[in-house]
């Protein structure tokens, strides 16, 4: 698969710096914009919506847009929002990315702003809440777009905003995200000669003190793969075992054997990576062996090619186990998000402007997280650069803050600010 092949080496792409690369002093947004930044992320906030389902979110997001003068494309990815603001000179395009979605969480902070949403996720009837952050993020690039604007005659480039749906994922039998929005043309026709030279995305993160930027150069979110094994025996009568083929007990020397894999068969000094399973089905009463257990669970990873190596050793384990007990084994493997992966080179040169904005002492390097992003998708086609900010107020124990996805999960939105600066600035040191 073409996007295997090519995140493996992506951390090494190599790409022209900006001609003359700026040591301005950063540009810094007026209390009135943040202000307004603020106003927008309550409103998204209040009124979530779930992944392809952003239908008021994109009207809102696009109506702003076109507000600013900007050349607006809806409809990409399903609800998908691009804008592409010209700048006055020949240089380079510069995509800044925000997701739109919420989760199927019921909110249960006390803010003024919380959401009473509700709607039906997997035939359930669910809470909608903003429990990652989304709406932070659409809020900061809809105040770097407006910021922007207003300083169009000093742009030596362009800069592509985008406002993606369903990064937690597209519902079950859809497609959407990052992924859909590439295959759909968002770097090649939606706006035809404006392919961008770098991207860049920003992420609010729980139990961060509010305004520090946590980055990591190469890879820093893992790869996200759903697997699904169906063990097939023969049911018989559980007083009678040697009369059937028990996919039960097959099913548990699978899940054991497979543990192997990781612990035994990956060289873990290269790259962490881990393999759960979170759903075991099979059989309904006690006293019968079924025909068949159903298993389901995930893979995360660091490395591309450690990556393809786990799916094929999953496969041939579980396969081989069931046929050692006379069952047999299908083995389906659906490849969700690749390693998000930052280009050292464009990290190491924005890391200047980033430690003048929140401030040299609020900007480290974070350990590797298991978590998944399909921004990892935007950085596999051109260099990107992608960073955690945190929304927890520092006065809190950061061990005990609610993390994303939280029912509890609270953004501080002192913290907004400094996203829209850093994506402002990061364009602007980009030309």
């Amino acid at each position: 698969m073409k996007k295997l092949l090519l995140a493996a080496a992506i951390s090494a792409v190599s790409f022209a710096a900006p001609q003359a690369a700026a040591q301005q002093s950063p540009v810094a947004i007026d209390d009135t914009l943040e202000a307004k930044v603020i106003e927008w992320r309550r409103h998204i906030h209040a009124n979530p919506e779930l992944g392809n389902r952003e239908y008021e979110t994109a009207k809102y997001i696009a109506n702003h847009l076109q507000s600013l003068g900007l050349e607006v494309k809806t409809g990409i990815a399903h609800t998908g929002v691009a804008a592409l603001l010209k700048g006055n000179g020949d240089g380079p395009t510069i995509a800044l990315r925000a997701d739109m979605d919420a989760l199927p969480v019921t909110e249960k902070t006390d803010v003024p702003f919380k959401s009473t949403v509700t709607s039906t996720y997997r035939g359930n009837d669910v809470g909608v809440m903003h429990a990652c952050g989304h709406d932070t993020h659409v809020a900061m690039l809809m105040g770097a777009a407006e910021q922007l604007v207003k300083m169009k005659d000093q742009l030596n480039g362009n800069v592509l905003f985008i406002f993606q749906p369903a990064e937690e994922g597209a519902p079950e039998g859809e497609e959407g995200g990052a992924e859909l929005m590439l295959e759909e043309g968002l770097f090649t026709n939606v706006f035809p000669g404006y392919k961008p030279e770098r991207v860049f995305g920003i992420h609010v993160w729980g139990g961060f003190p509010t305004g520090h930027i946590g980055y990591r150069k190469g890879p820093l979110m893992a790869s996200s793969d759903k697997f699904e094994i169906k063990v097939k025996g023969v049911q018989t009568h559980g007083s009678r075992p040697w009369g059937g083929v028990d996919p039960i007990v097959t099913s548990a020397q699978i899940i054991n054997s497979s543990q192997t894999i990781i612990s035994r068969q990956s060289d873990i000094t290269k790259a962490p990576a881990v393999l759960s399973y979170g759903i075991v089905e099979g059989g309904v009463r006690n006293n019968i062996i079924p025909d068949e257990v159903t298993m389901i669970g995930t893979i995360r990873n660091f490395d591309m090619d450690i990556r393809a190596d786990i799916h094929e050793k999953l496969e041939h384990t579980a396969k081989h186990v069931a046929m050692a007990n006379g069952a047999e084994a299908e083995v389906k493997i659906d490849l969700g998000y690749p390693v998000t992966v930052n280009n050292p080179e464009l990290v190491e040169e924005m890391l200047p402007i980033t430690k003048r904005i929140a401030g040299a002492d609020k900007v480290r390097e974070v350990p590797l997280v298991t978590g998944a992003e399909d921004f990892s998708f935007y950085a596999l086609e051109v260099p990107g650069m992608f960073v955690f900010l945190g929304v927890t107020p520092p006065d809190q124990d950061m061990d005990e803050a609610p993390s994303n996805h939280s029912p509890y999960f609270y953004a501080d939105e002192d913290a907004l600010r400094t996203g829209v600066d850093l994506y402002v600035n990061w364009a602007l040191e980009s030309m």
